[in-house]
């Protein structure tokens, strides 16, 4: 049995679709057994595990175990268990729809909204690049003795590498990644072994717990470096490399085999961001010692744990895992922006541009404070991924649910209530970090200039994050009159009004339209003018392909202004339609201009300050931009 998508799949909006280059470049085996299936589908949440186990995870869990010995491994198992649930939905929403959650972003919410997510995706990918250059930098420096700026500059030139690997493909991409991976987990097996943790206190660690606001600091510090936002966009980007049946079961078995695919190599994430705590509390926290620097976890290894194979060991991984999440960092920031901006630059362009942005706040930094500062560096870019962390979570959980978009794959009950639960908890976590480092900042003697700018960047933020998370019910409200045909009046009330031959009545298929018709109904049969029912279509199908447009709000609207067209007439007064696509404001007054209309008759809803920022605002720009009389019908 075939399925139809409930919205098209592909080519995605502008002709563009996720990773274009590999989109549906793996083929599946087409013999049963469950083995070669899973082999054929393994791949994508192992490039994505890399991302969970990056130079910044380390500052974290060195610092997490240093402090506090075993007491935040729990920060770690329940981190793991919201990335592999958040990770399952983001590959879910890849095969189902065919679209990336950054497609589906820019899909759902109006460009505004969209184009600040995508600033704060950027500025988490930046945050992210800023860990793996401190990270390769210190390995290098670790491994070779070469001075950290001159580590961070050679970094600047791994773009190359990455451009290597994808004339390679996809396959091969995924299998260098997993070689780094077992590299790292090797690194790790052997760091353990020397390391001989005290297992009573660290099964003790997985109770929850948290002993100061410093330990919430580290804790949030863990959240934003394992569940990383940018992961779940490039994830959602992956999974249709694979050539995965159209049909209800094909995509059905995609979805489960990428679940495994996902529990596997997230769990390998977790037990080297466990190893890594271990290995600090074990080596450094035992001995009273408290990590303030990665060089210094280096130096310190060997004469505590007995053997030079521990620092060693220890760098190379530290190096490795720079390199391999500088690789799906490149990958989720090309996700990114195609997705939202629906724009393609080269490869090697985006690398370079990424880089750079990384490469400026660590040279500062290391020029400025010194090497030693570079740790807390690492330990704040996590904590910056961890607040964007929302503006990633809620539009999947949103995208994931929505029946239209993804059928009988919409989450169901059980999983919407821990999704929820999930995000909630990532933004009460956050709401508490924010309060507690904004007081820190805003104390004693801090400039009244600084103390605006960061409550009214902050301000932003949560209206921003309010809307996003408010945005389908907001939706459906203004949708609500929408469906019933609209009301004509039986006796309109006739006013002379000399001089109107074609009568605009502004349409917004909502329930206030009888009002609005009322009016303009009158002065047509006073004065036997036409009356022209315009409506403007502005959805992203309607901005983005005007006429073209297929979608179903399109089709809808159109059957709305004919319905409305046939009952005008029934009545006398002759009327034809006219259906506009993009923003009012614009269309609207090009219109009007168009067919020498003498009269626009608009409906207002009488919005203030907080309504217009939810619901836009229209007739005041319009009535600017005509150069005829504007009667503006208050219609609550």
């Amino acid at each position: 049995m075939t399925f139809r998508d409930p919205l098209p799949t592909a080519p995605t909006p502008g002709g563009s679709q996720s990773l274009q280059e590999v989109h549906r470049s793996v083929g599946l085996p087409k013999i049963p057994g469950f083995w070669r299936r899973l082999l054929a589908f393994s791949g994508p949440a192992y490039m994505v595990s890399v991302g969970y186990m990056d130079p910044g995870n380390w500052a974290t869990d060195i610092e997490g175990g240093s402090r506090f010995a075993y007491q935040l491994i729990w920060v770690l198992l329940m981190s793991n268990l919201m990335a592999v649930l958040l990770q399952t939905l983001s590959a879910r929403l890849g095969i189902v729809t065919g679209r990336d959650l950054a497609q589906g972003c820019r899909d759902a919410y109006p460009k505004p909204v969209a184009l600040a997510l995508w600033v704060l995706c950027e500025l988490a990918i930046g945050a992210c690049d800023l860990a793996e250059v401190l990270g390769t930098a210190i390995g290098l420096q670790l491994l070779f003795g070469i001075d950290l700026m001159t580590g961070v500059l050679i970094t600047a030139f791994d773009v190359f590498l990455l451009l290597a690997m994808q004339r390679l493909g996809i396959r091969k991409m995924e299998a260098f990644i997993l070689v780094l991976v077992a590299t790292i987990g090797g690194c790790y097996v052997i760091e353990i072994f020397l390391a001989k943790p005290d297992w009573a206190p660290l099964f003790a660690g997985f109770r929850p717990h948290l002993q100061s606001t410093e330990a919430l600091y580290i804790a949030i510090g863990m959240l934003g470096a394992t569940v990383m936002p940018h992961n779940l966009y490039l994830h959602s980007a992956l999974v249709q490399t694979r050539q995965v049946p159209r049909t209800v079961e094909g995509k059905r078995q995609a979805n489960r085999y990428n679940f495994i695919d996902s529990a596997v190599a997230l769990n390998c994430a977790f037990f080297v961001n466990a190893a890594i705590l271990v290995l600090a509390a074990s080596a450094f926290h035992r001995n009273g010692v408290v990590v303030t620097e990665l060089g210094q976890a280096h130096k310190l290894l060997a004469p505590l744990l007995g053997t030079a194979v521990a620092s060693t060991a220890f760098a190379l991984a530290l190096l490795v895992a720079g390199q391999s999440s500088t690789l799906t960092g490149t990958l989720a920031g090309q996700v990114v922006m195609e997705g939202f901006l629906d724009f393609r630059m080269r490869p090697w362009l985006r690398r370079l541009l990424t880089r750079s942005l990384a490469l400026i706040p660590a040279v500062i930094t290391i020029a400025v404070l010194g090497d030693h500062a570079t740790y807390k560096l690492l330990i704040l870019s996590q904590v910056i991924l961890s607040m964007q962390l929302p503006f990633a979570v809620i539009p999947l959980v949103q995208l994931t649910s929505d029946k239209r978009r993804m059928g009988e794959f919409a989450n169901r009950v059980w999983m919407k209530v821990l999704a929820w639960l999930t995000a909630i908890v990532i933004i009460g976590l956050n709401i508490k970090l924010v309060i507690g480092i904004t007081g820190e900042w805003l104390g004693g003697s801090t400039p009244p200039l600084l103390r605006i700018g960061v409550i009214g960047s902050l301000s932003a933020i949560g209206l921003l994050l309010l809307y996003v998370a408010l945005h389908p019910s907001l939706k459906k409200l203004r949708r609500l009159g929408r469906r019933a045909e609209p009301a004509i009046p039986q006796a309109p009330v006739l006013r002379e009004v000399l001089g109107y031959r074609r009568i605009a009545v502004a349409l917004a298929v909502e329930s206030f339209d009888q009002a609005v018709l009322d009016h303009g109904l009158s002065l047509a049969r006073a004065q036997k003018a036409e009356l022209l029912l315009l409506h403007v279509a502005e959805g992203f199908g309607p901005r983005y392909f005007g006429g073209e447009s297929t979608d179903e709000e399109t089709r809808e609207d159109a059957q709305y202004l004919e319905r409305a067209r046939l009952a005008v007439e029934r009545l006398g007064v002759t009327a034809r339609v006219r259906l506009l696509y993009g923003d009012p404001v614009v269309q609207i007054p090009k219109a009007v201009e168009e067919e020498n209309v003498d009269l626009l008759v608009m409906g207002s809803h009488g919005h203030r300050l907080v309504g217009d920022i939810f619901f836009g605002s229209t007739v005041e720009p319009v009535r600017h931009r005509v150069k005829i009389p504007v009667l503006v019908v208050r219609a609550d």
